[in-house]
Parts: C-alpha cells; sequence; structure tokens
C-alpha cells in the first residue's frame, strides 16, 4: 500500500526468510565452466589390444608363435635358466580366451616348446612362459599388417646349436657316409649317366663339356636296368623316366669308372607357415599342394642311386627367401627347383610355367608380375629385419653370373619341354623375371609354375595325386636331359 513501510525479509528474527543470494562473480561462472569441460573431454581409459588369432609352427629348423592383434604391441623378454624358460611381458593386454588357446596349441612334438603358461601378470601386462625342451636362441618382434595379416607380434625360437645340413643329411640317410667317393661295381652293363659338379661359373662353361664327371647307376629296386637312349629326336614321355636314361655324350665315356660325388638338387615348396601363398577357388593353398609334389619328385629323384636331394622345407612353415638359397649352398647343391602354383586376378589363366633369373629386366609383364608378388613373400611370411644380413642379402643379389642364368636356361628349356606333355603350356619358353628365390650366384635355379590355383580346372588337377605324380616324373625327366647334355665339371670332396 502507498505509504506502508517496506519489511526487509532479515529483519525477521534475526534470520531470514530466504538464504541470501551472493552476487555471483566472473571467476566462479568459469571455474564452473571449466570444470564441466574437463569432464566431458576428459581421455577414457586406454582399451586394451585385442588379440585376433593365435598360431604356432613347429619346425626342425625353428618353432615360430605368432600372435596376431588389433595394434601394434609391445614386449619384452628373458631366458632363465635351471630349467630353461622363455618368459615374455606383453604391455598392454588383458587375458581373453583366444590368448588362453595358446595353450592347447602347443604339440607334443614341438622340437623346443615343452609348454606355455598364460597368466595375467599386472592389470595392463599379460605373461607368457615357454617351458623349452632345449636352449634356444629368441628372435621376438612385430610385423605391420601385411596380406591377409593385422599387427603381428611374433616369437622365434631357433636352436643355439644350428644343425648342419650335410649332417642332418647323413643321418636321414639322404648322404652317403664319404660323399666324395662311391665306387661302382665292375661287374654291372656299361651304362653312365653324367653327373654335375659345381655349377658351372664364368669361364668354366667350354672346360666342362670336356672334363664331365660320369656315374654308372645301379638299378634304383623296383624299376628296369637302364636301358640304351632312345634317339634326340624322340619325343619325350613322362611315364617313360625308369627306362629312358640320359644319353652320354661320348662312347668312350661309357668305360666304367669311379665316381667322384653324388648329384645334390635342392628342391623348395614355396610358401609355408605365415605365408600360405595363392588359394584356389575351393580353398586349396599353394603352400600345400607344392609341399606334395616337392617329397612326390624327392622320392623319385632318389630312386636314382646317383641322386640326393635337400627339401628347403619339409613341413608347414616360414622359410625366408635369402634362407632357402642358403640351404642350397651348405649342401653344395648342383641344382635348386623352386616348385609353386600360380594365380591371376582372372579365373580364366591357365598353363604351366618355367622362370629362370634375369639380370636385364623380365621376359614380359607377367613375368613381371609374378616375379614381384612372390618376392613379397618375406613381407608375409615374417622375417626379422634385424636379424636380416645385408651384406648376405647383396651378394646374393649383385654375384649372379651370365654363366648361371645361361645354365638355367637349358635346364628349364629341358624341364618345361617335359611338363608340356601332361598339361598345357602358359608360353612355349623358358621366361626371365628377377626372382629372389633365384639367385644364388653358383647355382643353376629355375621356378616351376606348376599351374594356374586360381583355374577352377587346373586347382583340380593339382588336387589330383595322378597328375602330381606325372608332374613329378616329367621334371624328373628333364633334370636328367640336362645333365646329360650338360655335365659340368667336378668339385672338391666335401670335408
Amino acid at each position: 500500500m502507498p505509504g506502508t513501510p517496506q519489511i526487509r525479509p532479515e529483519s525477521l528474527t534475526g534470520e531470514s526468510a530466504t538464504p541470501r543470494r551472493r552476487p555471483v562473480s566472473r571467476r566462479t561462472v568459469l571455474k564452473a565452466g571449466g570444470t564441466l569441460l574437463l569432464s566431458v573431454f576428459a581421455p577414457l581409459p586406454a582399451l586394451a589390444a585385442q588379440i585376433l588369432a593365435v598360431r604356432v609352427w613347429p619346425a626342425e629348423d625353428y618353432t615360430r608363435v605368432t600372435l596376431e592383434n588389433d595394434s601394434d604391441l609391445k614386449a619384452t623378454h628373458l631366458i632363465i635358466k635351471d630349467p630353461d624358460r622363455l618368459v615374455v611381458d606383453i604391455e598392454g593386454l588383458q587375458l581373453t580366451p583366444t590368448l588362453k588357446s595358446l595353450v592347447a596349441k602347443i604339440q607334443s612334438n614341438d622340437p623346443y616348446i615343452r609348454q606355455v603358461r598364460v597368466g595375467q601378470f599386472t592389470p595392463s601386462v599379460v605373461r607368457l612362459v615357454f617351458d623349452l625342451k632345449a636352449e634356444v636362441k629368441p628372435q621376438v618382434f612385430t610385423l605391420a599388417p601385411a596380406g591377409q595379416y593385422k599387427h603381428r607380434l611374433i616369437f622365434d625360437l631357433y636352436p643355439v646349436r644350428e644343425a648342419d645340413p650335410i649332417a642332418a643329411m647323413i643321418e636321414k640317410g639322404d648322404w652317403s657316409d664319404q660323399p666324395g667317393s662311391t665306387p661302382v661295381r665292375p661287374s654291372q652293363p656299361p651304362a653312365p649317366v653324367a653327373a654335375p659338379g659345381t655349377a658351372v661359373q664364368a669361364g668354366q662353361a667350354a672346360q666342362a663339356a670336356q672334363s664331365p664327371v660320369l656315374l654308372k647307376p645301379e638299378p634304383a629296386p623296383g624299376l628296369p636296368p637302364v636301358q640304351t637312349p632312345a634317339p634326340a629326336d624322340t619325343p619325350a614321355k613322362p611315364d617313360a623316366l625308369a627306362q629312358r636314361p640320359a644319353p652320354t655324350p661320348d662312347r668312350e665315356k661309357d668305360k666304367p669308372m669311379k665316381v667322384t660325388r653324388m648329384i645334390t638338387v635342392a628342391l623348395d615348396p614355396g610358401h609355408g607357415g605365415e605365408d600360405p601363398g595363392a588359394l584356389g577357388a575351393t580353398g586349396l593353398r599353394e603352400k600345400d599342394v607344392v609341399l606334395a609334389i616337392a617329397k612326390r619328385l624327392k622320392t623319385r629323384l632318389e630312386q636314382h642311386p646317383n641322386m640326393r636331394v635337400m627339401l628347403t622345407r619339409d613341413g608347414d612353415y616360414f622359410v625366408p627367401l635369402g634362407t632357402r638359397v642358403e640351404k642350397a649352398r651348405k649342401v653344395q647343391a648342383d641344382l635348386f627347383v623352386s616348385i609353386h602354383a600360380d594365380a591371376f586376378v582372372q579365373s580364366s589363366a591357365r598353363g604351366s610355367s618355367v622362370f629362370v633369373l634375369s639380370e636385364k629386366g623380365a621376359s614380359s609383364s607377367a613375368a613381371r608380375w609374378l616375379a614381384n608378388k612372390e618376392n613379397e613373400a618375406d613381407n608375409i611370411g615374417g622375417v626379422n629385419v634385424q636379424r636380416h644380413d645385408p651384406q648376405v642379402a647383396s651378394v646374393l643379389l649383385d654375384l649372379s653370373t651370365t654363366a648361371q642364368i645361361t645354365d638355367s636356361l637349358k635346364l628349364g628349356k629341358a624341364v618345361l619341354g617335359e611338363i608340356g606333355g601332361i598339361n598345357r603350356l602358359h608360353k612355349g619358353s623358358v621366361e626371365q623375371a628377377g626372382f629372389a628365390v633365384l639367385k644364388a650366384p653358383d647355382i643353376p635355379s629355375i621356378l616351376i609354375e606348376t599351374a594356374f590355383i586360381s583355374n577352377p580346372e587346373e586347382e583340380a588337377k593339382l588336387r589330383d595325386l595322378d597328375y602330381q605324380d606325372k608332374l613329378a616324373d616329367a621334371v624328373v625327366t628333364g633334370i636328367r636331359h640336362y645333365f646329360a647334355k650338360n655335365p659340368p665339371l667336378a668339385k672338391s670332396r666335401i670335408a
């Protein structure tokens, strides 16, 4: 009412009826807003890496354990003695059923791992303890995504004392105790076959024909005695291997003589382990079929008493490209034959091929494409770049001589001619490209693409055991024809 005095709340009984509002300062507003922003944008706890798959690849050469994951992992490791154990701590990881499944993947016949224990060591660290059967040299490294794989953490367990490849072949019965001297029984009928020496190097090609090393073989079990060779113009038949030996360049060489050494052939089944190679429409993996063919080829070659074979891998595990070449050189191989099954983006591509090394570029765009694809095997299979020896790589790249390529072309032509009797050829001549696996400087080397696994009809052929047998027979016949026409020099006895 007009004239009525205003009564303030604070005048009532000394207490205000409503709380007194203090003026809100600008600082208070800014402080509250900052707190709100911090609560909204504060970083969330880091998510643990996810293990996508675990794989174990046991082999005599080494055992590999692979953890595939969605991010790059950091791991530390140490060796503990008495008993031998490998302890690995992986950061940023939590125990999952996938990781626990590693325990069941260790096989009882693994040469190096007895068992593995997996546990959550700290809230963010998983510890793996590998109980070992023997002392090992572990290689622990990571691989960036490649091919079908994401990030991978790799444990390679190598033996401390690497096996001597020649000693291993002797133990398996693939190598005579005295490789430098194998007497031939004089009672046998004279039917010598040219045996090789070291690969012909520069300046030796002309001398090779003048100084061949000949071998008069004994009949292999289940095979008839060696017959007189067919005329040179007689077409080759893959199933006539046992009846037709390689011809000798000179009848005077038919005289019985002492064998100075055996023929050593290095067979290289491509891919393996982490690297499956090409895949067929029905799921046939290149690494599986080429290993099967290589084993059949090994059996047939060893039916001839003057031949022995070394496989660069005899199981499902990965071997780096350079290591394949080194293995062949360690056993002083006379030939290197790499076996593959081709694939192309178009399923209509078909036919078998034989390739040799080229120093001047690929003989065709298709050969270049294929070489680039095969040379990616180290990225997919997984090579520890810190363990890679650049000096060895330089030697393998730089020492490929014209003589080696010349001999390889002769071998390739002999083998291709025989394969053409059992399958259509993709191209009627030997092709050339920069295949890393063919770069041994002193060994004639070829790469056989047995068929296109990407072609449904040829994939079915590759599955067929009869085709695998015929292919192996054809390759053996081609190898024998090569040695008959190109007898290389003898080499010194293996120490």
